[in-house]
């Protein structure tokens, strides 16, 4: 934005002979001269600045349609249809059942896939936790959200998630292999590595038998990206509001002491203990 002056110019009055007059004719002429031009320098700026701001318009319109149409791209996956893996269970499918159906308790275990506490549960207890399901103690029960993309910026708890289903439908163990090898494998939780499809693919290959075409087909396209934003809405609605979060038939399990997983063994104690 400029600042335009205006400077003024005073014309004596003729007053005298002829020749003073037709000085102060022709000075006026001058001045009505100098005057046009200005007029028409102005407008020249004006029609200048007129093309310049629409070529920006245009430039910037363009812009926006391109960021629309890859915003459309990037999000056609999340707008796709609902597609719920099979092996989901729980309302709507939003729940992963690990262990024997008929087992008569619930182990709930509610994570994040970027959060370094849930991390530190699967590396300390996991291998535990699975073994009390295995031997039928309870059924494990994963709520799982992504709270944290909201929280650190990126799609990685998403994008993850996402995957994970993908492994569900394939099998329920090759989802819990697939949920380990995730958390052995967790970057720093402000590093959003598990937004590269690729290198989920990569990790996936941790998992025997987990690559098959139609795996690394949903992963890519992102087929259960809708179906993870369902999963990620019902952790919403829990009322739980951290992550991880374990309950044993309802009740929570205090699994963390003075900042850190709790041993293996006293988690085994904490369960007996719960159940009788």
């Amino acid at each position: 934005m400029s600042k335009n002056s205006s400077n003024g110019t005073t014309n004596p009055t003729g007053k005298g002979n002829g020749n003073g007059a037709r000085k102060t004719g022709g000075r006026a002429a001058t001045e009505r001269l100098h005057e046009e031009r200005r007029r028409a320098e102005r407008s020249a700026k004006i029609r200048r600045r007129t093309v310049v701001g629409a070529a920006s318009a245009a430039v910037l319109a363009l812009a926006a349609g391109v960021a629309f149409a890859v915003g459309g791209s990037g999000g056609g996956a999340q707008g796709g249809p609902l597609v719920v893996p099979a092996n989901a269970s729980g309302p709507g499918g939003t729940v992963v059942t690990y262990g024997k159906a008929d087992a008569a308790h619930t182990l709930e275990v509610y994570e994040d896939f970027r959060c370094p506490y849930c991390e530190q549960l699967e590396t300390t207890d996991g291998p535990t936790m699975q073994a009390l399901a295995d031997n039928g103690t309870y059924k494990i029960e994963y709520h799982l959200a992504t709270f944290l993309d909201k929280g650190l910026g990126g799609k990685g708890s998403r994008t993850a998630l996402a995957a994970a289903g993908a492994a569900l439908n394939e099998g329920v163990d090759k989802f819990k292999q697939f949920h380990d090898v995730l958390y052995a494998n967790q970057p720093d939780e402000r590093d959003d590595a598990f937004a590269d499809t690729d290198h989920l693919l990569d990790l996936a290959g941790k998992v025997p038998g987990l690559k098959t075409d139609g795996f690394v087909k949903a992963v890519q396209e992102g087929t259960y990206a809708p179906w993870a934003a369902e999963v990620s809405k019902a952790f919403d609605n829990s009322g739980v509001t951290g992550t991880p979060t374990v309950n044993l038939d309802g009740k929570k399990l205090e699994v963390f002491s003075n900042g850190a997983a709790v041993a293996p063994d006293q988690f085994t104690a904490m369960v007996k203990q719960a159940i009788g």
